[in-house]
């Protein structure tokens, strides 16, 4: 019974930690472009979202040890840079969109200021909180993310039922990999890398608890919390669909998401989920500054003036990018998104496969292939080329932006055929 209890609340802990409040614009925006293709979409969704992260606590609980550990087989040096790539990337793009996320839904629909100004001081805010690590966001978070879901679902429960019958037809041509690609705005695949290692060295275990105890543990705790993401993403992508006749053409996900909420449960229930919606970016916000913060002062003999000089940089890049629209950060993120996210999946699915088919050697070749192969997708994004055009066309997939995936499935297949015959 206490061993039941312990998997749920690490289980609910571990959900809470992946449910940033700017994922909760992305899948009703979803459900409004895919029409009666939704299920496939949310299919596409599912396994970037929640899948690969659910992969990477599964990762987690084999290695029990940092992000550092998941590219550590490729080189030290790999690793670190590594390391260092992702916390700047959450510093620029996740952190700052929090803010962005709250003047859209919890500012500019009741007063009339400017982002600039929601930004500055609410980074002002968390540098304050990162300093000086209040217990108040502990408090705010065991409560916070209860009363999100209680409201997202009953958003999501009265929707289906008060819907209007109408349905907007499909506007995707490929929903499963639009739904995939969306996927990756969740940052959830880096957050399970990111902030998941530091769960899973707080979590509370026995000194006598062994190593494939707290493995069984952490595996249980990420499968409930993976269940929990899916009924939540499935249940906005499904109103999405179900209201996608009452939203504008050119609607903004939040103000997507602020329909939702008000069409359901009226105008309190809108201003209550957009309150709750702010205070939960707020602790999201906080919890990525403290925790690329601390990651740069432990490389740095545990120096407090990196600590604080880290979390002001990581504010300063909260306010000159959380100003801009969510739209506008999303935008900006995807060629970051195609660069990192490719050898992030394939370190987690690597990390979890059985050691005899991942030596350091498959290691090195797979992650060389996939970063050489999503070249043209990141570029794909900055620059538009005829010359790239053909370099893409030549690629199975890389038109749909997945040109990685047949090139590190067959070198991991070819890697392990040469190994096994050397042993041979």
């Amino acid at each position: 019974m206490h061993k039941t209890k312990e998997i749920f609340i690490n289980g609910f802990a571990l959900f809470s930690m992946f449910f940033g409040a700017g994922n909760l614009i992305l899948p009703p925006l979803l459900g409004k472009n895919a029409g009666n293709l939704w299920i496939w979409v949310t299919l596409g969704f599912f396994v970037t979202a929640v899948f690969i992260p659910m992969l990477g606590i599964l990762a987690h609980a084999r290695l029990q040890g940092t992000m550092y550990d998941f590219g550590k087989k490729v080189s030290h040096s790999f690793s670190l840079v590594y390391c260092f790539i992702m916390y700047a990337i959450c510093l620029a793009l996740p952190a700052p969109r929090t803010a962005s996320v709250t003047h859209e839904m919890a500012i500019a629909p009741y007063f009339d200021s400017s982002s600039l100004l929601t930004s500055s001081i609410y980074f002002g805010l968390v540098f304050i909180f990162s300093i000086n690590r209040s217990k108040v966001l502990e408090l705010l978070g065991k409560f916070l993310t209860p009363l999100i879901i209680f409201i997202l679902l009953a958003i999501i429960f009265v929707g289906i039922f008060t819907a209007p019958e109408a349905v907007n037809p499909s506007s995707f041509k490929m929903p499963f990999v639009d739904g995939l690609l969306e996927g990756y705005q969740t940052f959830d695949a880096i957050a399970s890398i990111v902030v998941g290692g530091v769960l899973v060295v707080s979590m509370n275990f026995n000194t006598n608890t062994s190593f494939e105890e707290k493995k069984e543990l952490i595996t249980k705790a990420g499968l409930i919390a993976g269940f929990g993401l899916l009924i939540i993403y499935a249940g906005l992508i499904y109103n999405g669909v179900l209201f996608s006749s009452t939203f504008g053409e050119d609607a903004t996900r939040t103000e997507i998401l602020n329909s939702l909420s008000y069409q359901t449960l009226g105008n309190i229930g809108s201003v209550f989920l957009s309150v709750l919606v702010a205070l939960a970016c707020f602790t999201t916000a906080v919890g990525i500054i403290t925790g690329t913060a601390d990651y740069f002062k432990g490389i740095n003999n545990n120096s407090q003036k990196v600590f604080i000089i880290t979390a002001i940089i990581g504010c300063l890049l909260g306010i000159a990018v959380g100003q801009f629209d969510v739209k506008y950060i999303i935008n900006i993120a995807l060629p970051a998104l195609m660069f990192i996210y490719p050898i992030t999946i394939i370190l987690i699915i690597l990390n979890v496969l059985p050691e005899k088919y991942t030596s350091t050697t498959v290691f090195k070749i797979v992650v060389a292939v996939t970063f050489l192969f999503s070249i043209p997708d990141f570029l794909g994004f900055i620059i538009d080329t005829e010359y790239l055009s053909e370099i893409k066309n030549t690629i199975p997939f890389a038109n749909q932006n997945l040109g990685w995936v047949l090139p590190a499935i067959l070198s991991f297949v070819i890697a392990n055929f040469i190994q096994k015959k050397k042993l041979n």
